[in-house]
């Protein structure tokens, strides 16, 4: 159980690092650079740490979609990004694709 806690720990790195990367973009602050290289140091190495227990391609799928699902999400929350219903709907897949792999892993 512990290693799904760290691939879940290891996604959430990912969204944080997107929204530090987006940070970084709108305001060239220089300290966001430091902040994105220890944010996904936390990510690789929760991954790393999940992958001795979980399979490969079932880690990185869900290390994948949830960055990518978070991704989305962030962007829509706090940079005011179009909400589509056909965006919202691609994420809900991602997120039963997700979960299908947790269940089948």
């Amino acid at each position: 159980m512990l290693h799904w806690i760290l691939l879940f720990i290891a996604g959430m790195f990912e969204i944080a690092g997107v929204w530090t990367m987006k940070k970084l973009i709108d305001t060239k602050n220089k300290i966001y650079i430091l902040c994105l290289a220890l944010i996904f140091a936390g990510s690789f190495t929760c991954l790393s740490i999940a992958m001795q227990e979980i399979s490969m391609g079932v880690a990185y799928a869900i290390w994948t979609g949830i960055g990518a699902a978070g991704g989305v999400l962030v962007g829509i929350v706090f940079f005011k990004e179009d909400k589509s219903f056909l965006k919202l709907f691609c994420v809900c897949v991602i997120i039963a694709s997700s979960v299908g792999l947790k269940a089948l892993g």
